[in-house]
């Protein structure tokens, strides 16, 4: 038998998700740590339990969303026992996946890093190491392929900033891709559909891999 909603989660994760809400909504300077509490089912005393302040809340809340998308960069994209097509189709395809599933966090995170440049150094801490290990990883497979006359020789920093830019956009520009889903196709998911498929087929192409 299933255990009713509100059993489901830990008061820790319950706590995170109401965090999450609340924060990707309202911004750093606008969350409450009342409001988490009372959407999370607890005191406010309790939520001081868990994480003491804010601030470590918010920097839990952005350390596992950083966690997310590092397991795609270095667990699928510098994946040494997958191809380079398979890393790519599979790379770009989780990374826009990422996106559609949290479709505010890349406004949120520019937002905050505009507002408080101070959050560049805990966002770039937690993956400038694994975004590094990944790009060496990439670089070595493009150019064993390309050796190969395989795929074409680029530059694998530039690739992954055009995987990441690419996937980024539909979700930072969303008045605009609204309104051109709404005129070119029956709704915005058929529009995501097929936006992932064509990002995936645009850095493939770039490589020169069919």
């Amino acid at each position: 038998m299933d255990k009713p909603k509100n059993e489901q989660h830990t008061t820790e994760e319950l706590i995170l998700l109401a965090a999450e809400r609340e924060f990707l909504t309202k911004g750093y300077a606008g969350a409450k740590t009342t409001a988490i509490a009372e959407a999370a089912g607890v005191t406010h005393a309790m939520l001081h339990y868990y994480f003491r302040t804010k601030d470590k809340l918010f920097e839990k809340i952005i350390a596992d969303k950083m966690a997310s998308l590092g397991e795609i960069l270095f667990g699928v994209i510098g994946n040494p026992g997958l191809s380079l097509r398979e890393r790519i189709i599979n790379g770009v395809g989780r990374h826009f996946d990422f996106l559609a599933a949290n479709p505010t966090l890349p406004r949120f995170i520019f937002n905050e890093l505009y507002s408080n440049p101070h959050r560049l150094e805990t966002m770039k801490s937690s993956i400038s190491s694994m975004a590094a290990r990944t790009i060496d990883c990439l670089q070595s497979a493009i150019d064993e392929e390309a050796a190969r006359g395989r795929c074409r020789r680029v530059e694998a920093g530039m690739l992954l900033l055009d995987m990441v830019s690419i996937n980024i956009f539909p979700f930072v520009a969303t008045p605009i891709i609204d309104t051109l889903a709404g005129n070119l196709f029956e709704s915005r998911e058929a529009f995501l559909e097929k936006r992932r498929r064509e990002n995936v087929n645009t850095i493939l192409n770039k490589l020169g891999i069919l």
